[in-house]
């Protein structure tokens, strides 16, 4: 075998395909399908996957493998399947989709160095006053001394110095230092050999005949309470030995987990895992749905039906929304299987996942617990998936590859022969339809597990409140059950759908509202650093005095962010404890899981929160839950917008009575007959689910029809405009009769970063060939994508419209 077939990291069309390169004579025999290599492609090398390894090749004249990246195959032969079927599916080039299945420590980087070949006095002064001694300059130096490119290519065509294409994967390990001593004869001597004055070299000496065991140096340090140069000093006299060991990250800080064993199911729990077991028994790839209330116990489900799989020696992934990847819900799986676990999310670092997933390659843990991208952890032998939440609309990747987590899943699920489980309170449309029609296989908990009551649900019309006379963004009835809670030294759970300090800053004289100039967005007010941001791309100004308009000083802010709330809080209930949660609060890492211990030791009285607080919360002493804008996310322009609602108010309100204290929910709503409002406030799923049917049945949306958007951007306007204008003229001649075209029309967002953004959308019941269609049309325009900076985006089953 001494032909690898290898698709490398070039994202174009036209390279995106296999190329074969000879393997030298060093690597036969111990190159293997899903390494990583460094092959000549053109006049550069460049990083590539070997995704086939044969004996010959249609090619006669060959160039040769440079170099080997990974001695033990990063990715599966399972994985190299799903990457080229991931890659069609989502019209992405092979290696994004081979890309994102990896830990970001191993997507290596490609660095260029500037190397002198000559005498530095041979150099125009510039080129001097760059290198200054140094034999070899990061290529990124140049654009910080304002060199120009003609400058340094002028020098290259001298033969003065030359480019040079590194490589480079940052350090990947994490090591520590250990010492240990050589031979206790020659540690015997040296303690008659040391002079009295050095008492430090004579503790360690004396430590080493007591304990001749390997310590590490920063402990050893701490003991004898000297430092490193001594220890060098033993070293460089061949007493002591320094060496390196490799240690995983720690994602959890040595936490250590009270084990915990089954509970006994309750009669509906039983009902629900027998079909799930009966499919692990079987090797059977089925789908379920598990709907069930919140807190009725899913999660118990899950683990009973992992420890079937385990018992199997198989292994489960675990998918859980990255907001609600709590420290509560990490906890339970680790409390029941110990270290078989791994962790993966976003608060972790580099580093700590890296080492997650080597644990999960070298086969050291059975089943892995994280957000979106674990879907893809290298297991070999699985026996069950999870998609908990599987509402979620974090489960989509919004860039390349525009991936699902439940189509991969479901991919992974049909290799494996095994069951994939889908668990929430408020599942998607289209998923229920499934279950509804038997394309899924529906399992339902009624009831919460403590037979404990679902909490009461009052709605507050905030327009009455307003006629009232009651100015505040608390209505009356919410401030007299936070001080009757405050009174019993019980919690309360207050949920904003927004983040900030206000919504936009706008001028009461001339009405304007202040704007990014890159994005067509107000900027956004945040009190603490008197700022306005752009949550888009991060423009930001100081808060000005005056209207950049008008000059007139009547500017104000509007709208109501969490730090505005927090205020409110503060001013209406002086004697309650506050701790909020938003993006801004939570930054740090480990912040989330502080504030959180905090709550739960009663730190606090009120916990402040945007959709973070939402999921995952089990919190015995709380049994007041306020929302406080409810129908914030209904009056955006996205037919899902009655949907998330529905789900978002649903899942706060399961916060609220999940233990002995019974638990009340106050929703603060200007749109309080909209029947999402108001059949959240009933828990009724079936009822909401006909009635939003029905709509999407009018007016011809998912489930009903297939939705794919088109997205074009580009600097220039007008150019935009055309390009779209042509696709959508393209597609229409293409296109089955009753399939319709709308657009293009600006996207609702129609500039971030300084690029224009129109849209068409794809409405269809069936069309067999779209994703050949949609890419020929890219074809099209390939060498605009490339020369021009056009970039044409297809999102089939688009979450979001803006």
């Amino acid at each position: 075998m001494n032909i690898a077939r290898v698709i490398v990291d070039v994202p174009s069309m036209s390279i995106d395909r296999l190329f074969d390169y000879k393997i030298p004579e060093r690597y036969i025999g111990v190159m293997e399908e899903g390494m990583r290599v460094i092959v000549p492609f053109g006049p550069r090398k460049v990083m590539g996957f070997v995704v086939e390894v044969q004996n010959e090749s249609s090619i006669s004249k060959l160039k040769e493998i440079q170099e080997v990246m990974d001695l033990t195959p990063v990715l599966t032969n399972e994985l190299i399947s799903l990457g080229k079927w991931l890659a069609e599916k989502t019209l992405s080039f092979q290696i994004t989709a081979l890309q994102v299945m990896l830990p970001q420590i191993l997507k290596a980087k490609y660095e260029k160095e500037l190397w002198l070949l000559a005498q530095e006095d041979m150099l125009e002064e510039a080129l001097r006053f760059l290198f200054a001694g140094r034999a070899v300059v990061p290529f990124s130096d140049i654009d910080d001394r304002q060199i120009t490119y003609y400058q340094i290519q002028k020098a290259i065509q001298d033969g003065l110095v030359e480019i040079r294409y590194i490589v480079k994967s940052k350090e990947t390990k994490k090591k520590i230092t250990w010492v240990k001593p050589v031979e206790l004869w020659k540690l015997e001597e040296a303690l008659l050999d040391t002079p009295k004055q050095a008492v430090k070299q004579q503790e360690i000496i004396t430590y080493f005949l007591d304990k001749p065991e390997a310590i590490p140096l920063k402990q050893l340090l701490g003991k004898i309470d000297t430092t490193r140069s001594t220890i060098n000093n033993l070293s460089k006299k061949g007493l002591l030995e320094l060496f390196e060991k490799e240690v995983y990250r720690d994602p959890l800080q040595n936490r250590t987990f009270e084990k915990t064993v089954p509970l006994e199911l309750t009669s509906e729990q039983s009902a629900a895992i027998k079909p799930i077991k009966k499919s692990i028994d079987e090797n059977n790839h089925d789908v379920f749905l598990l709907h069930g209330v919140t807190g009725s116990g899913k999660t118990e489900v899950y683990l009973q039906s992992i420890q079937k799989v385990l018992e199997q020696g198989k292994e489960a992934i675990v998918l859980v929304p990255e907001i609600a990847l709590t420290p509560q819900m990490v906890q339970r799986f680790k409390s029941r299987f110990g270290s078989k676990v791994a962790v993966m999310h976003s608060g972790l670092s580099a580093g700590e996942k890296f080492d997650e997933w080597r644990k999960i390659q070298r086969k050291e843990v059975q089943v892995v617990v994280g957000a979106r991208s674990a879907i893809f952890a290298p297991f070999r032998n699985l026996g069950i998936i999870i998609i908990d939440e599987e509402h979620e609309t974090s489960y989509k990747q919004d860039d390349h590859p525009r991936y699902h987590a439940r189509d991969v899943a479901i991919y992974r699920g049909k290799h494996h022969q095994c069951p994939v489980v889908l668990g929430s309170a408020t599942p998607t449309l289209e998923t229920f339809a499934r279950a509804k029609k038997d394309v899924y296989k529906l399992l339902t908990l009624s009831k919460r597990m403590n037979e404990q009551a679902m909490p009461a649900v009052h709605i507050v019309d905030m327009r009455g409140e307003l006629h009232a006379g009651n100015r505040s963004m608390f209505s009356m009835e919410l401030q007299e059950k936070i001080r009757e809670r405050i009174q019993k030294k019980q919690q309360i759970v207050l949920f904003l759908n927004r983040r900030g300090y206000s919504t936009f800053v706008i001028c009461r004289d001339c009405g304007n509202t202040v704007q990014c100039p890159h994005c067509d967005i107000s900027l956004t007010y945040h009190r603490n650093q008197e700022r306005l941001k752009c949550h888009y791309c991060s423009y930001e100004i100081p808060m000005p005095k005056k209207c950049p308009e008008c000059e007139s000083e009547s500017i104000r802010y509007f709208g109501t962010g969490t730090q505005k709330v927090e205020e409110a809080l503060q001013q209406t209930f002086p004697e309650a404890r506050v701790i909020r949660m938003d993006v801004d609060t939570t930054r740090r890492k480990g912040a989330h899981e502080k504030l959180l211990t905090q709550f739960g030791e009663h730190k606090a009285d009120i916990l402040l929160g945007t959709q973070m607080i939402a999921k995952g919360l089990d919190f015995a002493n709380v049994t007041l839950v306020g929302v406080l804008a409810a129908d914030s996310l209904l009056h955006l322009p996205d037919f899902r917008s009655s949907e998330k609602t529905f789900q978002l108010l649903t899942q706060v309100s399961g916060r609220a009575g999940r233990h002995q204290l019974p638990g009340e929910v106050i929703i603060q709503s200007y749109t309080p007959e909209h029947y999402s409002v108001e059949l959240a406030s009933q828990y009724d799923y079936e009822g909401f689910f006909q009635h939003e049917m029905n709509i999407r049945k009018t007016f011809q949306y998912p489930p009903y029809y297939f939705l794919t958007l088109v997205t074009v951007s580009h600097s220039n306007h007008v150019y935009v405009v055309q390009v779209a204008q042509k696709i959508a003229k393209i597609l229409s001649e293409k296109i089955a009769p009753d399939t319709k075209i709308l657009g293009p029309t600006p996207s609702p967002l129609t500039r971030i970063k300084n690029r224009y953004r129109y849209q068409c959308m794809i409405k269809y019941r069936n069309e067999p060939d779209l994703y050949k269609k949609m890419k020929s049309i890219i074809q099209l325009f390939e060498d605009e994508i490339q020369q021009k900076d056009l970039q044409i985006s297809v999102d089939f089953e688009p979450n979001q419209m803006m």
